[in-house]
């Protein structure tokens, strides 16, 4: 199997029917597998899933465990060489996924790639390519972490004007819309179920850097992205899932794991599973 697109579903119906229907007209071609994670929706989403798209794998939880755990759920059952994680309340184009892999397959050296979102009136959503918000880097240059990051990156959110259409190496995977390449997974592990709903793409992104991995955004292709926001914000559940994430992050990189020692002179190349397109 090529590729294993995963989903992580939390009363989205409506967005989630237009996101597989994206994605069954950018599979062709492709040896792909779709996989659902509903996290106990009482939308009916599960109804829908199996009403209306027979040839996806569902898995359906009985509570909201989670988007990493949902995740991990998803990633121990399938069997892609590359995994991509897209949102429910996302659209891909045709060439999406084709792009993608072939990024990837002349990329050896990547562990993950994140693919340039616009909105849906077609303006450029720059935490696609600069994955850490205002808040996040924030933190990062407080609590010293910030020595683990390219200067320019951190302070990239502030840019007037970022290049959309270059692709280039970055820290942080967006969680919107991102492919990882399974090895890599292997060898870091999977994401850390403590991040709930904000988080993991920070952290397994954070994890991929220290151990020598490279991570990068895409742009010769796009993914279309309706940003709805999985709680809403300045809630108790907010405040406690966002700002919780945070607290988290910097318990385990400055606690529990004070000597972090980042490789900046290892060179990770990936041995390609399938012929590499010229």
């Amino acid at each position: 199997m090529k590729l294993s697109v995963i989903i992580v579903n939390h009363n989205l119906c409506m967005w989630l029917r237009q996101c597989i229907s994206a994605l069954q007209a950018a599979r062709y071609g492709v040896d792909c597998e779709i996989v659902v994670v509903d996290n106990g929706s009482d939308d009916k989403s599960v109804e829908m899933l199996t009403e209306q798209f027979a040839d996806i794998k569902i898995i359906a939880n009985d509570s909201n465990i989670g988007i990493a755990k949902a995740y991990n759920q998803a990633i121990e059952l399938t069997s892609g060489e590359y995994v991509f994680l897209v949102s429910p309340d996302t659209i891909v184009t045709k060439d999406t996924l084709t792009k993608a892999i072939d990024f990837m397959d002349t990329h050896t050296e990547a562990a993950g790639s994140s693919i340039r979102m616009v909105t849906p009136q077609g303006h450029f959503i720059r935490s696609s390519k600069y994955g850490l918000t205002k808040k996040w880097n924030l933190l990062i240059k407080w609590t010293g972490l910030s020595k683990y990051f390219a200067k320019s990156r951190i302070t990239s959110h502030i840019k007037a004007r970022p290049d959309e259409f270059e692709t280039a190496e970055i820290d942080v995977l967006n969680r919107s819309a991102m492919i990882l390449r399974r090895h890599a997974l292997k060898e870091v592990g999977m994401f850390d179920e403590r991040f709930t709903m904000f988080g993991y793409d920070v952290d397994l992104s954070f994890r991929l850097k220290i151990e020598g991995f490279r991570n990068f955004y895409f742009h010769k292709t796009y993914v279309i992205n309706f940003n709805i926001k999985p709680v809403p914000k300045y809630t108790f559940s907010y405040l406690k899932y966002y700002y919780g994430a945070m607290l988290a992050f910097v318990t385990k990189y400055l606690l529990e794991a004070p000597k972090l020692s980042l490789d900046t002179t290892r060179k990770v190349v990936f041995t390609p599973q399938y012929e590499v397109k010229q």
